[in-house]
């Protein structure tokens, strides 16, 4: 009955006032097992989160549903038991938070992305749960790899994937009767891009009724040396390819920023999927490899990401100005043309 009202909601526009006082009334009603709303004026709200949309939340408080701009929201957690247990493997419920006491998943207003605790397990499972996350990424000059983060159609890719493209075509590889199903979106949309770091963000805009899995993004303050990892991707075209190997390093540095170094075979292809744990968390992003050196591949941070989306807004793609150009000034030349007392040493 309650999820047949969202609709109705939908088409009405509400002040955070009406619905804030509601919820005074019958906070008294909520289940033990509630999702937890967090305001930016401090107040607490548990209840049911039935949906999720662009500017609000669909709240179930037990008598009423309730319509909260996002706007209000500070942060939003899901611990309903339902929820979790349907996205378990084999009675497990791998969702569960491995501290107690913290919700499992984390999401928050402008964010795209979400986060969660989740229970390590083996890679098998973890690639039948997150495999149907990763897509194939083309334009003409190529293609590589990219992962939803949301249900919304939001994905994250590699720069270099589609620098200087506008037409760009994300297949998607769903679970069918008899294997995978493929299915294929041409009205794909640049939303932010970020040369530096080599991460873009894409938005299918032709999803319709399709319903599409997305990854939780990790900690890399987590992540250890010599700990299991896998990446998912298309190399060289071999779409839906899985790869394992270990953490080599977590702090490799190179042209002024750091990777993720990997001995999980990444090749041409890859770039732009994603690198998981053994909890299903993207950790980072595969972006660079030696092709004639195995077991050298890198990824960048999952913490680059998580900046790079939640500031989004500074990267975001001008259409008009696809590739904006960038020197560097340089300092002003010596005056004194003389050469300069080193100390310690004979002039």
């Amino acid at each position: 009955m309650f999820r047949k009202m969202i609709d109705e909601f939908a088409d009405r526009k509400h002040t955070g006032c009406g619905c804030f006082c509601a919820l005074v009334l019958v906070c008294s009603c909520v289940p033990c097992f509630a999702d937890r709303i967090v305001l930016k004026e401090g107040q607490v709200l548990t209840g049911e989160i039935l949906a999720e949309r662009q500017t609000q939340l669909y709240v179930d408080i037990g008598v009423t549903v309730l319509a909260i701009p996002k706007e209000k929201v500070l942060e939003y957690h899901y611990t309903k038991p339902g929820e979790l247990e349907d996205i378990g493997t084999d009675g497990v419920n791998d969702l569960e938070s491995d501290s107690p006491g913290q919700p499992p998943i984390t999401s928050g207003p402008g964010r795209l992305y979400k986060t969660a605790n989740l229970r390590k397990t083996t890679i098998e499972k973890c690639v039948d749960r997150v495999s149907e996350a990763v897509v194939k990424v083309s334009s003409p000059t190529g293609s590589g790899s990219g992962f939803f983060i949301n249900e919304d159609g939001y994905l994250i890719t590699n720069y270099h994937v589609i620098e200087k493209e506008t037409k760009i075509e994300v297949t998607v590889f769903q679970e069918a009767t008899n294997g995978f199903e493929k299915k294929k979106f041409k009205k794909v949309k640049i939303e932010a891009m970020n040369l530096f770091v080599d991460l873009a963000l894409l938005k299918v805009e032709d999803l319709g009724d399709t319903k599409v899995s997305f990854a939780y993004l990790g900690d890399v303050g987590r992540i250890k040396a010599g700990e299991e990892v896998f990446a998912v991707g298309n190399p060289l075209g071999l779409e839906r390819t899985v790869t394992n190997g270990v953490v080599s390093t977590k702090n490799r540095a190179f042209e002024g920023l750091v990777y993720i170094q990997t001995n999980a075979d990444i090749n041409p292809g890859n770039s732009g999927g994603p690198l998981f744990n053994l909890a299903g968390e993207v950790i980072g992003v595969t972006n660079m490899g030696y092709v004639f050196y195995g077991g050298l591949g890198f990824a960048i941070p999952v913490n680059y990401v998580k900046h790079f989306i939640e500031n989004r807004e500074a990267f975001v793609y001008d259409k008009d100005n696809p590739n904006t150009g960038y020197r560097y000034l340089q300092p002003d030349r010596r005056r004194n043309n003389s050469q300069p007392k080193f100390p310690g040493k004979k002039q």
